[in-house]
């Protein structure tokens, strides 16, 4: 019966040999190339470990063949043995050496990349500028003020997906947003994926058809349905997919984690920084220039200057990480580690700020003991790197969330990753505050060099008027509680209601010949409370965006003439 069973006939002959392992090897290897898409090239680690892998597979396939083929004869076990070394002397030497030439490059690149031998190369990886906070950084209007983190941005997108009632079987949200400008505004904008395999295998002819888009500011979420769907996708299994479809583009190039994003006209695009190495051969990560690779019809283009729409080519990790050798590494490695004098390092987090049509990324700056006081903060365009350090001795970023939690501690809100905003010229927190369903309820400012000035308010105006007001009842600022960003209307009231909100009285003013009211709170100026119809009046109030017309408008004092 054994003898009957079918055997795998392995060639018996060297030649025959050499031949079965390279072919062996050749497939295996793009099978492994294929799902682990390492770039060809010397300075990707992941490189080193496919050629390590050919090369254990080819000398396994070669002892396995020897194996096979002395396995017939009557060998004594010193004979086997010679049989066994000879065959590895003639037929796997050349595999071997390659080997351990890979292993001592790897071995000798990492050696020479590490920062104790190049500690200033490490430091100038960054070029930190010092800048002017309250010049730099100018006071936004309530109407660019992102008013969600990643988290509840992500949520309400994901409850979008409901919209899509003809296919929301077949897709989903990707939970893989990426916060970017559109047409002026701060916005999130994530993919959605195919719902599974199967999912996919129905619908890849067509691709995704739409994009999700969560403005930041009013916390609205809209589904964008395209005219073509997203052939390009992560959630692509095959050649589709936006890593595979680049590497086989560019097989030599490394890159960074691809974003998502939209251009001007909303079409959307994925975002591949360039990835290098400046440092030996494994060290001083950077980015240098992005392959543009259209979502729709997989076209693509490297740019060694990105195009101004795209905001997304540095991630906050790496500036984060080149930061942290900036500053540890000052005075040399050994002072990094010993001594640690001027030491700096960035704190734990970051948040975003839209300026001049780019996004910054934020991060504290704290001392190597990493304790409760921020020494400044840094400012990078994302697109750019242009880097500042601001000098802001104050709270570091939990600490200043921890403040805020604890003013409303009975409502059970917790505490998102503050945005650093400028607020009649001190920086300041900016926190919104969350309930148990990730939905904001409220909003908290904290003074960064005084953390114990903490304001809250249910609107972002209401919470800026108490916050600017604690500021000059403290003397921090001079003038009344009343932000910097201000118009004045002045008319005769042809209308007056009124609505208590929150346990406050509020008053809603309408001028004749306009259609606006001005809402004031009997706190912020009482001479409200004994004004009538006919009174000819000045009204402060906020300025409203351009372009936009809105029903009410806050306003902070209203004087009669």
């Amino acid at each position: 019966m054994d003898s009957k069973k079918r055997r795998i006939h392995l060639p018996k002959s060297r030649l025959g040999g050499v031949a079965f392992s390279v072919i062996v090897t050749a497939l295996v290897g793009f099978v492994y190339f294929y799902v682990a898409l390492p770039a060809i090239n010397l300075q990707d680690g992941d490189f080193y470990m496919f050629l390590i892998f050919l090369c254990a597979v080819y000398i396994g396939c070669s002892l396995l063949t020897t194996a096979r083929a002395k396995s017939q004869e009557v060998r004594t076990p010193q004979q086997k043995a010679r049989d066994m070394l000879g065959f590895v002397r003639h037929n796997c030497l050349p595999v071997g050496i390659l080997l351990a030439a890979v292993l001592l490059a790897a071995l000798v690149g990492k050696i020479v990349s590490i920062p104790m031998f190049r500690a200033a190369a490490y430091r100038e990886l960054l070029d930190v500028q010092t800048g002017d906070f309250a010049q730099d950084v100018a006071q936004i209007s309530f109407n660019e003020i992102p008013t969600l983190d990643r988290t509840s941005a992500n949520y309400l997108g994901d409850r979008q997906m409901g919209t899509l009632s003809d296919m929301v079987s077949q897709f989903e949200y990707s939970n893989d947003s990426t916060q970017i400008n559109y047409q002026g505004r701060p916005v999130r904008v994530a993919p959605i994926d195919y719902a599974d395999l199967f999912k996919w295998f129905t619908n890849r002819r067509g691709g995704l058809p739409a994009y999700v888009v969560v403005d930041m500011v009013t916390q609205e979420a809209s589904v964008v349905r395209l005219q073509e769907g997203m052939k390009y996708a992560f959630s692509e299994p095959l050649n589709r997919n936006v890593m595979r479809h680049l590497r086989f583009q560019y097989p030599t190039m490394m890159f960074s984690t691809p974003e998502f994003e939209i251009d001007e006209d909303g079409h959307p695009w994925w975002v591949a920084p360039r990835l290098v190495k400046t440092i030996g051969l494994f060290g001083g990560r950077d980015i240098r220039g992005a392959v543009l690779l259209d979502a729709v019809t997989g076209e693509s283009q490297y740019y060694e200057e990105v195009p101004a729409w795209v905001d997304t080519l540095y991630t906050p990790s790496l500036i984060m990480e080149q930061y942290d050798y900036h500053g540890t590494l000052v005075r040399g490695f050994i002072n990094s580690i010993l001594g640690q004098r001027d030491v700096t390092m960035t704190t734990e987090g970051y948040n975003y700020i839209a300026m001049n049509d780019d996004v910054y990324v934020y991060t504290g700056v704290t001392s190597a003991n990493a304790d409760q006081s921020n020494l400044g903060f840094l400012l990078c365009n994302m697109r750019t790197k242009e880097t500042k350090y601001y000098e802001a001795p104050g709270a570091t970023e939990r600490a200043a969330m921890a403040s805020a939690m604890g003013v409303v501690q009975d409502l059970g809100y917790t505490a998102t990753f503050p945005l650093l905003l400028n607020i009649s010229g001190q920086p300041t927190y900016f926190i919104p505050l969350m309930d148990a369903t990730n939905l904001v309820k409220s909003y908290a400012m904290v003074n960064v060099a005084q953390y114990q000035i903490v304001a809250t308010g249910s609107t972002v105006p209401a919470c800026e008027r108490t916050y600017v007001g604690m500021l000059s009842d403290r003397g921090v600022v001079s003038g009344g509680g009343v932000p910097d960003v201000q118009d004045e209307s002045a008319g005769v009231i042809a209308e007056i209601r009124t609505a208590v909100l929150d346990g406050t009285s509020w008053y809603y003013i309408r001028l004749e010949d306009e259609d606006v009211f001005y809402a004031v709170s009997a706190a912020q100026d009482q001479n409200v409370i004994v004004l009538n119809v006919g009174d000819a009046v000045t009204v402060q109030h906020a300025v409203p965006e351009e372009g936009e017309s809105p029903a009410i408008l806050e306003a902070y004092a209203v004087t009669a003439e």
